[in-house]
């Protein structure tokens, strides 16, 4: 079998056993001009259900694959799916409906597929508002690609005779990937075509890949100011974390000086404190020496993904920052464990250029680190990570 895929222009090249059945050039349309990103969800999620050989399903099912794929984006890095309106209300029905079902389930962020769908299934009640509005125009809209210039879906047109359109389109010309039943609401039936499943299933590693990187640019364009989103689309594997030599780097530290918590003011007690980040890592998505300290690790479960005060924390970590950048200076042995760092600690360039280079005052390093850090940390509060104190409460 021979296929290609070009990232903006998705196009399938297939022998002939799909050439003469399948509209593929509509295929590589169903992802243009989205106005919501839950059409990118969609369409991800009836890829998934089809490559599970699955031959029906419901609106109802479908929305709920949505809300699990959508689950840890938005619950773990606040990523907004289509932005925020002026007024600071979120856009997306998609998004709205992973909150509310948030809200009235007090499920964690990084809850697993099943618990996110027994929990739809128990407040099913409660978000089928937010449920309903990812039905109205999407799973018609999805297939404009595949009809003429001048077709029926359009806002005013009533489903009905949208589907009765589809049904006559996908009779006379090329098959659609789906058609749709009469059933209401969410209970409305989706009949996935034979041919298009096959093609589906035979490239679903593809496929998906397509759909989700043009899911990742429009979500980049809506979080302009998210660092690493790439990476949070999906649960990370915690191994991924590097923070090895930096602990080590601060057991060597401790072993010289006394080093105190930022948050209770006790002096860190050797072996016995967590690395921490001060931005929190699902944030930033980096374990940069210069956003991570050595802390109590009976508050890092309290501290979680929120963020400190900036005042008066953000001066005691940076007076700990500077007290390892002067020891780096000062100690030979420490320098070089500082080196050891480079690989997985130390890729940020103005840390490189600016930050731990030798000759800087106190002051000096306070304000590149305050210079560099602020804005970042001022940016997740505007993407709505919480603020948190030592006493573990949410301001």
């Amino acid at each position: 079998m021979d296929y290609t895929l070009r990232s903006g222009d998705f196009s399938i090249h297939i022998d002939e056993l799909y050439n003469n059945k399948l509209d593929l050039e509509g295929f590589s349309r169903m992802m243009k001009d989205p106005s919501y990103c839950y059409k990118f969800y969609w369409l991800e999620a009836i890829v998934i259900l089809i490559s599970e050989d699955i031959h029906q399903a419901t609106f109802d099912d479908v929305i709920n694959e949505m809300i699990c794929s959508a689950w840890y984006s938005v619950r773990e890095f606040h990523i907004h799916l289509s932005g925020l309106r002026v007024d600071g209300m979120v856009r997306d029905g998609l998004e709205r409906a992973v909150l509310k079902l948030a809200e009235i389930s007090n499920l964690s962020a990084n809850s697993s597929e099943i618990e996110i769908k027994n929990a739809i299934k128990k407040y099913d009640d409660l978000i089928r508002v937010e449920k309903n509005q990812l039905t109205n125009m999407v799973p018609y809209r999805a297939l404009a690609g595949f009809l003429p210039v001048k077709n029926p879906v359009q806002s005013d047109e009533s489903k009905s005779r949208i589907i009765a359109y589809v049904e006559r389109f996908n009779a006379a010309e090329k098959l659609l990937p789906y058609t749709l039943g009469n059933s209401s609401g969410l209970k409305r039936e989706i009949f996935f075509q034979p041919a298009w499943s096959e093609m589906i299933r035979d490239n679903t590693v593809p496929i998906l890949g397509w759909i989700r990187f043009e899911k990742l640019k429009w979500l980049q364009n809506n979080n302009p100011e998210v660092p690493g989103l790439v990476y949070k689309l999906s649960p990370m594997d915690e191994k991924m974390r590097k923070l090895g030599k930096v602990r080590e780097l601060w057991e060597m530290v401790l072993s010289i000086t006394e080093i105190r918590d930022v948050f209770t003011d006790n002096a860190i007690i050797p072996k016995k404190y967590d690395v921490d980040h001060f931005i929190p890592w699902s944030f930033v998505m980096n374990d940069e020496l210069w956003n991570l300290m050595p802390m109590d690790s009976s508050l890092n479960s309290s501290k979680s993904n929120r963020l400190p005060q900036w005042e008066p924390f953000f001066k005691k970590f940076a007076n700990n920052q500077y007290l390892l950048y002067s020891l780096i200076h000062e100690k030979d042995a420490i320098h070089k464990k500082f080196e050891e760092c480079y690989r997985d600690n130390l890729h940020s360039i103005w840390a490189g250029r600016e930050l731990y280079r030798k000759g800087n005052s106190k002051d000096e390093f306070y304000g590149i680190l305050q210079k560099n850090m602020q804005p970042i940390y001022d940016s997740a509060r505007r993407q709505g990570y919480e603020i948190w104190d030592r006493l573990g409460k949410n301001i």
